[in-house]
């Protein structure tokens, strides 16, 4: 199985290699360091990322909370917060994230991969609750999707790439293209955005 992938937003250079050191210590997969937005996003765009440790302040003007709300609007993994204040307004502004955690600096070793677990634990279990069943997207198609089918559709809602499909099914790209095109045919569609709205069609 392949390792999480990590993206650590971080502007102090020395809290970030201590970070990647633990989490490559136990065995996560670190895909890179940002000291600020821009190179946040530049990393999202190239790299693939499963979760993400994000600083509220960084050395741009951006923050980590744009970071937040843009990796909620495109690609929708679960992040924790690693920050130095902790008044109400900053935690107000991380709450509309939806966050995974919230550790204040200077955090313990030993909270940084308890937090990491539990952030993927809840998304993966929200994700599951508020995708629609396979039995719920049959009942409305003339050509029932199979299993595996409905498990690529739910990660194309995942906003995943045909790659980053096919490695956590363990299948080809060209299987998952296969799958893809039988899931566009059988909900008489023609693109992704278009399957997933016919999926959560009332």
């Amino acid at each position: 199985m392949s390792k999480l992938k990590v993206l650590i937003v971080e502007d102090d250079a020395m809290i970030a290699e201590d970070l990647q050191d633990i989490l490559i210590d136990a065995g996560y997969d670190v895909v890179g360091i940002a000291h600020n937005a821009t190179k946040a996003l530049n990393i999202l765009e190239i790299r693939k990322v499963d979760f993400a440790f994000l600083d509220v302040t960084l050395s741009d003007q951006s923050t980590g909370i744009d970071v937040a709300h843009h990796i909620n609007d495109k690609y929708k993994f679960p992040f924790v917060f690693l920050t130095s204040y902790s008044d109400s307004q900053t935690v107000s502004n991380v709450v509309s994230t939806n966050p995974g955690g919230y550790l204040v600096k200077p955090f313990k070793e030993k909270d940084i991969v308890p937090a990491l677990v539990v952030a993927c634990s809840n998304a993966q279990q929200k994700n599951v609750d508020n995708f629609p069943s396979i039995e719920v997207i049959n009942s409305k198609l003339s050509i029932a999707l199979s299993k595996q089918e409905h498990k690529v559709l739910y990660l194309i809602w995942l906003g995943k790439k045909n790659n980053d499909i096919a490695e956590d099914l363990y299948l080809s790209v060209n299987t998952i293209k296969t799958h893809i095109r039988r899931i566009f045919t059988k909900m008489n569609v023609s693109s992704r955005v278009a399957a997933i709205n016919e999926a959560f069609k009332k």
